[in-house]
């Protein structure tokens, strides 16, 4: 009878993700532009990934991002977020509108308002002019080694607001006593910090960790608005590629194993995420 209660849901859920991932799978063991007759290759596709420079590229392009979007942003929550539990800090609701406010903003807003940023004549060049540090400016979207940092710091300032709100969340429920205890055997705030906050807010840890490696593996729309993936191939990721290949070279099995093999990627990513945070709760 249970399985009953569950059985639209699962239906749905297997009509709109389990098929497509199938038929993905399916179209992945093809030779295929999408109008011909498709030729059966096995896992020549899935070996061009280990093979082909930009693949592998834009593989590695993938777990840079991870830092920023994930890493980065998780250490810059929980010291934001640590310092204004403790410091109660007034207006503290309309703080953390603020800070989540790039999650509710559409993606492609962002882009393209961090792409007029780091134009050549754009608000960061010309601060950087107005304090005497022209020698630092530069097309930061157009440069081979600075563009692939310039797009993960739009990712930072995208999901630091996340987790912060997370975060922020998950020490509220600490209780004052431990502060108070703590602070009896002579403790400081960074003792307070790494002894009390970051093991009670474990199980936040890992939510915002998850939520952040999963949008930093599977970001396309950033990519497409600010450099599609350029200069050259500096800032493409598998995202992008699956769409370059299937819609501009008419690959659509190579197409289709990268996205699978960015799927099976993001689940053993999430699923070690979770593994550690079980363990460690």
């Amino acid at each position: 009878m249970p399985y009953l209660y569950i059985l639209p849901a699962f239906g749905v859920y297997a009509a709109f993700m389990l098929y497509p991932l199938g038929r993905a799978v399916h179209l992945s063991l093809f030779d295929w532009d999408g109008l011909t007759l498709a030729t059966f290759v096995g896992l020549d596709n899935y070996t061009d990934i280990l093979s082909d420079d930009r693949l592998r590229a834009a593989f590695g392009h993938a777990l840079v991002f991870v830092f920023f979007y994930a890493v980065l942003p998780v250490g810059l929550g929980l010291v934001l977020a640590a310092v204004l539990t403790r410091a109660k800090v007034r207006g503290l609701s309309a703080f953390r509108t603020i800070v989540f406010l790039p999650q509710v903003i559409a993606m492609v807003v962002v882009a393209v308002a961090w792409r007029q940023i780091y134009a050549p004549d754009g608000a960061l060049n010309t601060l950087l002019r107005a304090v005497g540090l022209d020698a630092l400016t530069r097309p930061w979207l157009g440069d081979y080694t600075f563009s692939l940092p310039a797009v993960g710091l739009i990712g930072t300032w995208v999901s630091t607001g996340l987790v912060t709100v997370l975060l922020l969340a998950g020490m509220a429920r600490i209780p004052q006593e431990q502060f108070e205890a703590a602070r009896l055997d002579g403790a400081g705030g960074v003792r307070e910090f790494f002894s009390i906050i970051v093991p009670s807010v474990r199980a936040e840890i890992t939510v915002a960790l998850t939520l952040t490696i999963v949008a930093s593996l599977k970001t396309f729309d950033l990519i497409y608005v600010t450099t599609s993936g350029g200069p050259g191939s500096s800032t493409t990721v598998p995202s992008y590629e699956v769409y370059r290949r299937a819609f501009e070279l008419g690959q659509v099995g190579s197409a289709a194993a990268v996205g699978v093999t960015l799927t099976v990627l993001i689940f053993a990513i999430t699923a070690v995420v979770n593994r550690i945070g079980e363990r460690n709760s």
